[in-house]
């Protein structure tokens, strides 16, 4: 069978136990307050990179480092591997590029190993996603042309509805205007927002409060979800330190699609840094987005 090593960025939120099942290579997204950058060797536990939000401090994000991208490719070429890569959406950072670029180089110089890059075009746990159904694919027998081309179609199907608690972090990322979010807060408005088919990130409506938001994010996963959902791979739900609410949409994903194959996981500090804390978002396969 031919040998490759399926890897993602620390973007995808890939579960502890699941990198230790699958011995993953993960590379590392940055983020930062004020001059300490964390993300690789030194790390925030999600808990303390939200509770510092909280108290008003203000996180920013950055790509990936090209030479720590190099560095661990090449160590998986010099074990005999070609590699499969997932990568978060090319659509908003140039980490996905980076990654390209780097693959590019490391094939001149390793001529006989091959790097594939498929860009999720998405995010968080939908990236996870992708990244357990390529393992199903290569225990198949796939081969990392076919394993890739398939993910291609796949991830058109990955969808991702999302709601944040506090509109002050999409105030300050440009998504929503100062009057807007003002408005928003005072009238206790929960915004929808969605990763679309080109890895965008656009705005779906509102609802007044938090609990109506979130059964309304499983009421259009249930809309979403098509009639011929992919049940080998977990539904994601991802949250910014509010694992109550997390486990209230798991729920209501139970009751509304019958689906008990439920993955819970912290927003990873890098995208949490834009959505803030209370986000929450569920992540599925369904509908061609």
């Amino acid at each position: 069978m031919e040998n490759y090593q399926i890897t993602t960025d620390s973007n995808s939120d890939l579960p502890s136990d699941l990198v230790q099942k699958y011995h993953a290579v993960i590379i590392p997204q940055y983020y930062a307050f004020g001059d300490e950058v964390y993300g690789d060797e030194k790390n925030m536990t999600p808990a303390e990179f939200y509770s510092r939000m909280r108290e008003g401090a203000l996180p920013s994000s950055m790509a990936n480092n090209p030479a720590v991208i190099r560095e661990r490719f090449e160590a998986i070429l010099k074990e005999g591997f070609d590699i499969l890569h997932i990568a978060f959406s090319s659509a908003l950072s140039g980490s996905c590029n980076n990654v390209c670029v780097a693959a590019q180089e490391l094939m001149e110089d390793y001529p006989d190993r091959k790097i594939v890059v498929v860009d999720s075009l998405n995010v968080s746990l939908a990236e996870t996603i992708l990244f357990l159904k390529a393992h199903q694919l290569q225990d198949e027998g796939r081969s990392l042309s076919e394993n890739a081309a398939f993910l291609e179609d796949y991830k058109k199907h990955i969808n991702v509805q999302f709601t944040v608690d506090d509109l002050f972090h999409l105030k300050r990322g440009g998504r929503i205007s100062g009057a807007a979010a003002a408005v928003g807060t005072a009238l206790n408005l929960k915004p929808f927002l969605s990763i679309t088919a080109d890895g965008k990130l656009a705005s779906n409506g509102t609802v007044r409060g938090r609990k109506k938001s979130i059964r309304v994010l499983a009421e259009r996963m249930r809309d979403t979800l098509g009639d011929d959902p992919d049940k080998t791979v977990p539904v994601g739900i991802v949250h910014g330190n509010c694992m109550e609410d997390a486990q209230l949409a798991a729920s209501y994903v139970k009751e509304l699609t019958g689906i008990d194959n439920i993955l819970i996981n912290d927003v990873s500090p890098s995208i949490g840094t834009h959505a803030g804390p209370g986000a929450l978002g569920i992540l599925y396969y369904g509908k061609e987005r």
